[in-house]
């Protein structure tokens, strides 16, 4: 079983091209008969303001599409995690990325890092600022919406990052379908 998290901001459907592409993808990968699902077709989010968060579950075939305010976390601290975690497609079964969060210590979220290189957080890419530009690991676990739109925009440069540079960044960003792009203001990483 898979998913889609989308934003609907004030009614409207945020970046549903790039949702559906992923979808495509997911099952065209993980399925040999399948019925495919027209994101266009099948969201109908309420009409009002404020941000809602729509999850669209999905396997051979769509299972459920639901609504619900979205609830941003504050993060502040990342705390490093080392893990051999593959994660090409978003999986509803999230046991393996739950066990590395329960990790955190006291720390608001986790570091994934594979083979000594930064991927991402447990619910987002990442960004690292040096020098005025923005790097984003070149192998994320996901490869996020947000972040398949930055690169094209020329915004996200995709890299390499290696853990035992995190410290010459300057700061450091999360980036997910519901937060957009957020830079953490006096972030720490542990």
């Amino acid at each position: 079983m898979l998913f889609e998290t989308i934003c609907i901001q004030n009614g409207a459907i945020q970046h549903l091209s790039l949702h559906q592409k992923r979808l495509d993808r997911s099952q065209a990968a993980l399925f040999e008969n399948f019925e495919p699902i027209d994101l266009g077709k099948i969201l109908r989010p309420p009409t009002g303001t404020g941000t809602l968060k729509c999850r669209v579950l999905y396997a051979e075939r769509l299972v459920d599409v639901t609504y619900e305010p979205y609830r941003p976390r504050n993060i502040k601290t990342l705390r490093i995690v080392e893990s051999d975690l593959d994660y090409d497609h978003k999986f509803r079964d999230r046991d393996t990325i739950d066990e590395l969060f329960a990790q955190r210590g006291d720390a608001d979220e986790i570091l994934i890092v594979k083979k000594g290189l930064v991927t991402d957080t447990s619910i987002a890419n990442v960004a690292f600022l040096k020098e005025k530009r923005w790097y984003t690991p070149k192998t994320p676990l996901l490869r996020g919406t947000t972040r398949e739109r930055l690169i094209r925009s020329g915004f996200l440069i995709p890299r390499d990052i290696r853990a035992d540079e995190l410290d010459t960044f300057e700061a450091f960003a999360l980036l997910n379908a519901m937060i957009g792009f957020r830079p953490v203001k006096h972030g720490k990483i542990v």
